[in-house]
């Protein structure tokens, strides 16, 4: 028995099936991929985020001012929020933490708290050359059992507004 030849034509339109079906299966495969990225993307980009600011500087020393921390996301809470202060200068780093006192165990959405960094007092110069930042750990939402982290700063004092707070450093976002 002897096999029959398909055509040319025929078999160049099967070749051409299956080609067409493959280019599909890996267009369908790389739009799946590129959902899944951009739905992560989408969710990363919701998380709570902190946001700090400083009330005015207290008389006796530029390092005695109360900041304010902010909860910026609209959807999400910050969760067991812990916050480490690092003073900076002269090519040295101290970092203490923060005075948490007044921080709720849970900062909602919009929530702003205040805290103090509990640096040693030290003269005027000395803090008109330092950068003050902050890191802070907190809850991932939902998944309480993973800690999100964030370096804010860096901070510098800004004698020139009155009363004088520390300011992001310009030039930085």
């Amino acid at each position: 028995m002897v096999a029959a030849e398909l055509p040319l034509q025929q078999g160049l339109l099967e070749m051409a099936t299956v080609g067409a079906q493959s280019l599909l299966w890996l267009a369908t495969v790389a739009a799946i991929f590129a959902a899944l990225a951009g739905a992560a993307f989408g969710i990363w980009s919701l998380r709570p985020l902190p946001a700090y600011s400083s009330d005015r500087v207290k008389a006796g020393s530029a390092f005695a001012a109360t900041f304010r921390v902010e909860n910026v996301s609209a959807w999400f809470p910050l969760s067991h929020l812990k916050i480490h202060c690092a003073l900076s200068k002269f090519e040295t780093s101290d970092m203490v933490e923060a005075d948490q006192a007044r921080i709720p165990d849970r900062l909602e959405p919009g929530e702003a708290a205040a805290f103090t960094c509990p640096f040693p007092a030290d003269d005027l110069d000395v803090a008109l050359r330092s950068e003050i930042y902050f890191r802070s750990e907190y809850d991932l939402p939902v998944l309480g059992s993973l800690r999100l982290t964030n370096n804010g700063g860096p901070f510098v004092l800004d004698t020139r507004l009155l009363p004088p707070r520390w300011t992001a450093k310009p030039g930085r976002d």
